[in-house]
């Protein structure tokens, strides 16, 4: 069957404010509301059911900020990228920031297939004693293993979280704020959680501000 598309939109977003609470599949419905009545003009799928061709690269967990979402889209039609994002910023819901659009290649793999890593700044709500915090993420860099427990409907599976953590700092502003800076794995089947960090450090995930700065693609040839 012949593709109906012939050009793939990669967008960067912001997602802040009431936004932050927006599933990732209601940010994708989200997305496609906009989409459609900025006349974007998407390609859709066959079938029965036909839905935008649009790709998103990683869930964001529900409460969390971020300045780095990705979603490519496939056009039917060629579109300048500045023009696909004004007309997309006009008619985007609040919180929601369409930052860069790029023109990428139509053909290769999907975002979710190319992602490796991920990096997040989180902040603690409360006063936190930095030595102490500064020794806990030592220990965790040092360590060979950690090993912890995931459950998933209903069935508990021991992991090591170490290889997940790529890199891992703390630093600490002019006014005394400490923030957290997590490199985590983001690969299909290894994927690092900032939260089981957190809780490794004694950190209550929900006691922290948790923000996406960064992703890091494969390069594709």
């Amino acid at each position: 069957m012949q593709a109906n598309y012939v050009q793939r939109l990669r967008l960067i977003f912001s997602k802040g404010g009431a936004a932050r609470y927006i599933s990732h599949l209601d940010l994708a419905r989200t997305l496609e509301r906009a989409l459609n009545r900025a006349k974007i003009p998407v390609a859709y799928t066959q079938g029965f059911n036909r839905r935008p061709r649009m790709q998103m690269a990683t869930a964001l967990p529900l409460g969390y900020t971020s300045e780095y979402e990705l979603a490519d889209i496939l056009l039917a039609e060629r579109m300048e990228p500045e023009q696909a994002r004004q007309q997309l910023m006009a008619k985007m819901a609040p919180g929601i920031v369409v930052l860069q659009v790029a023109d990428v290649p139509v053909s290769g793999p999907s975002l979710q297939a190319m992602t490796q890593s991920s990096t997040y700044v989180a902040t603690p709500l409360d006063p936190v004693d930095f030595a102490e915090l500064q020794a806990k993420v030592a220990a965790i860099l040092a360590a060979d293993k950690l090993e912890r427990v995931r459950e998933r409907r209903g069935k508990k599976k021991v992991y090591d979280l170490r290889p997940l953590i790529r890199d891992l700092a703390t630093t600490q502003d002019e006014g005394g704020q400490v923030h957290i800076h997590m490199d985590l794995c983001l690969e299909p089947a290894k994927t690092g959680r900032p939260d089981e960090v957190l809780d490794t450090l004694g950190f209550d995930p929900l006691d922290v501000r948790v923000h996406r700065v960064g992703m890091v693609l494969a390069e594709t040839a």
